[in-house]
């Protein structure tokens, strides 16, 4: 029976294939997301995203300047 042989081993490659796809990639999007909007905390990747951000959900608000020179 070597085709019933074959076919157990590439199961069982398979799953282990599939086990290791598994897992949490929340380390990874929190080194991506680098701006913090200062008045709902949500985080963005980039000044462009928190502009928009404050043009769609904080209208009234003028979006923070990206040069915080003082």
């Amino acid at each position: 029976m070597t085709r019933g042989k074959q076919k157990i081993d590439a199961q069982r490659r398979n799953a282990e294939r599939n086990q290791k796809a598994k897992g949490s990639q929340l380390e990874a999007r929190a080194v991506g997301l680098k701006v913090v909007c200062p008045i709902c905390k949500v985080q963005l990747a980039n000044e462009k995203q928190l502009t928009d951000h404050y043009g769609s959900k904080h209208p009234k608000e003028k979006p923070p300047s990206t040069s915080n020179t003082q």
